[in-house]
C-alpha cells in the first residue's frame, strides 16, 4: 500500500513541470502512463513476495512431513515391538499350559 502511495506520488510530481503549451490531454495520457507503470511494479512485487511466501509454505511442508515420517517410524517400531512381546507371552503361555497337562 505504502508503495502504491508512494509511486502515485512520484508519478504526480514527475507530471507537474509541463510545460504551459501543452494540452490537458496530453497531461492526462501521462498522468495515465504513469499509473499504467506504476501499476505493473507493483504488479511485479507481489508476484515476486507470492513467490516468496510459496517457497516458505513449500520448505515448512517439507520440514513437517520428514518429521512425521521420523514420528511414524518410531510409533511403528513401538508398536511391533509390542507385538513381539505380546506374541512371546502368548507362546510362553502355551508352553506353561501344554508342561500343566502333559507333564513335559
Amino acid at each position: 500500500m505504502r508503495q502504491m502511495l508512494l509511486s502515485a506520488l512520484m508519478a504526480l510530481f514527475l507530471v507537474t513541470p509541463v510545460s504551459a503549451d501543452s494540452s490537458i490531454k496530453e497531461k492526462g495520457k501521462e498522468v495515465g502512463e504513469a499509473f499504467k507503470k506504476a501499476g505493473k511494479e507493483t504488479g511485479k512485487a507481489f508476484k515476486e513476495g507470492g513467490k516468496e511466501i510459496g517457497q516458505g509454505f513449500k520448505e515448512m511442508g517439507k520440514e513437517t512431513g520428514k518429521e512425521a515420517k521420523k514420528e511414524g517410524r518410531t510409533i511403528g517400531e513401538w508398536f511391533r515391538d509390542a507385538g513381539r512381546k505380546t506374541a512371546e507371552g502368548f507362546q510362553q503361555m502355551g508352553r506353561s499350559i501344554r508342561k500343566f497337562f502333559t507333564g513335559k
